[in-house]
């Protein structure tokens, strides 16, 4: 028994140094029952920065969100149900996994375009607001890696609005979207520059202020079910 708790201490203090040498980087999971480690890639080659890409606002209970999901969220939960990330218009978008597309411009909003990949192990990831409609067609085999798309704007070609990507993963069909952060194995640190102004942080609940207050961990949204954020008192307040 003695051996044992030794192996087990010496085990968690290897553990213990490995995140203290390293610091979080949101890709980093540490060995868990239950818990897969990160499987998908990143949508852009490269390094995060101000001139390439970063995260600009979180999957889930975002300010934004709170602020605003009568009229842009109300079908998801209230919640935005995907990463944001800037990204000049024209950038090279990749696939983050194998798989095969399935739909092309679908019915999953974020216009002008839009490009759905099966990833076939029961998760599906949605690029939005492309710049035009991808060069693949429904039922071509992608890898990961592969360019499948190209960034853009939610005003269209004009790309002079706020040029960026959302990506959002699903399962369940379509009928459900997940946290992304977790499934993508990413320095989320250094690619996080953009999600701290104003509408991009957490909502604070004042009756719950620890929930959804990290980007791993927030909740799956349900579309068509009732609204998550309908809190009050919060911060901030609307």
């Amino acid at each position: 028994m003695a051996r044992g708790m030794s192996r087990r201490r010496s085990w968690q203090l290897r553990i213990a140094v490995l995140v203290v040498a390293v610091g979080w980087t949101g890709g980093l999971v540490l060995p868990d029952a239950g818990q897969a480690a990160p499987q998908y890639g990143l949508p852009f080659a490269g390094d995060p920065g101000p001139s390439t890409w970063y995260v600009a606002q979180w999957y889930g209970n975002t300010e934004w969100a709170y602020r605003n999901w009568p009229d842009l969220y109300s079908a998801g939960q209230g919640f935005h149900f995907g990463i944001d990330f800037a990204a000049p218009c024209g950038t090279p978008v990749h696939a983050v996994g194998d798989g095969v597309v399935f739909a092309v411009d679908g019915p999953y909003g974020a216009a002008p375009h839009n490009l759905v990949i099966d990833l076939g192990d029961g998760y599906l990831v949605l690029f939005g607001h492309l710049r035009e409609r991808a060069p693949v067609s429904v039922g071509q085999r992608v890898t990961r890696g592969e360019v499948v798309a190209y960034s853009g704007d939610p005003a269209g070609p004009s790309c002079d609005r706020a040029s960026h990507l959302h990506l959002e993963i699903r399962r369940t069909g379509m009928a459900v979207a997940v946290d992304p952060v977790p499934l993508i194995a990413a320095n989320w640190r250094a690619a996080e520059i953009g999600a701290h102004t104003d509408g991009t942080r957490f909502e604070l609940d004042y009756v719950n202020p620890s929930r959804w207050q990290v980007p791993e961990d927030q909740p799956d949204v349900r579309f068509g079910a009732g609204i998550l954020n309908t809190f009050s008192p919060a911060w901030p307040p609307k």
